[in-house]
């Protein structure tokens, strides 16, 4: 493994990911924001995507949707024309299966690897490099890109060939999306029930209910601090492709369409820049009360 690493897409996940790389390897980064690269400030700052792919030999990106994958990595100017053959672009964002396995079969023809590698655990997991990383794609680009992958996160599992590792973060997105609306519905019905939501998660945090959203839900709406990690956005994004996927397996998914559209009624109120716990914020105003510590 090349110690030159390149980063594209420095967001809420890409900064630290790119920072905690910076910490075994010389990366070069880029954003289409400026101010953003002075985030990884041990960086070397890229005018373009080109001189990302003309410096390093992995790459590794984390974009906010299928469409700027698709366009950073097989566009003009883009990484497939100005990466060497045995070289490796990571895609951390969560892309399509359809458009990663797309985007895999054109850079094998060009003999360059492409790993899916969507990541789960929020901003926290971000920074302190404990991030859940599932992968999809050949096995021998898997193993020679581990030690890059463990420098981002704790838990490196590859799920098989390329597409697979972003179908396993929908499901995962699936699961998280239906109980952060599960949390909301039940904070505001306690709430205009009479009972303290302090109190109420103090109550179930460790029964059947606790889960690390029920956590990362109170930590937001308790102290009404909803600044994101995730946002409201992403989550409704990423909700409409497992949608998607669902309906191209013929796979019912009742709860996830409910919950797709419920974020989608947050984005529409205006929230959707904010964390995802913030969905609350349509209950608080349907029924005249703030969920509060």
């Amino acid at each position: 493994m090349s110690d030159k690493i390149g980063f594209v897409g420095l967001g809420v996940m890409g900064a630290p990911m790119a920072r905690n790389l910076t910490s075994k390897y010389d990366v070069i980064v880029f954003d289409i924001d400026n101010a953003k690269m002075g985030s990884v400030p041990k960086a070397r700052k890229a005018e373009n995507i080109a001189e990302v792919g003309n410096s390093a030999e992995t790459v590794l990106l984390s974009l906010p949707g299928s469409d700027i994958v698709k366009e950073v990595v097989l566009g003009s100017g883009g990484l497939m024309q100005n990466m060497r053959r045995g070289s490796t672009i990571i895609d951390a964002s969560t892309t399509l299966p359809d458009i990663t396995q797309e985007i895999s079969h054109t850079l094998k023809g060009a003999g360059i690897f492409f790993l899916d590698a969507p990541v789960s655990g929020g901003e926290k997991a971000a920074i302190d490099g404990t991030l859940s990383v599932m992968v999809g794609g050949e096995e021998e680009a898997f193993e020679k890109s581990l030690e890059v992958l463990h420098t981002i996160g704790t838990s490196v599992v590859r799920m098989g060939e390329s597409g697979m590792g972003e179908i396993t973060k929908l499901v995962n997105n699936l699961i998280v999306g239906i109980t952060f609306v599960a949390v909301a519905e039940g904070f505001a019905l306690g709430t205009k029930s009479g009972l303290n939501p302090k109190v109420l998660y103090e109550a179930i945090r460790n029964g059947w209910a606790g889960s690390k959203v029920l956590d990362v839900s109170a930590e937001a709406i308790l102290p009404r601090n909803f600044r994101p990690g995730g946002t409201v956005n992403i989550h409704w994004k990423d909700l409409g492709y497992a949608l998607e996927l669902a309906r191209k397996k013929d796979v019912p998914v009742p709860a996830t369409a409910l919950a797709h559209e419920i974020f989608k009624a947050a984005r529409a109120s205006g929230i959707g820049q904010l964390s995802q716990p913030a969905i609350v914020n349509l209950w608080e105003n349907l029924l005249k009360i703030v969920v509060k510590e």
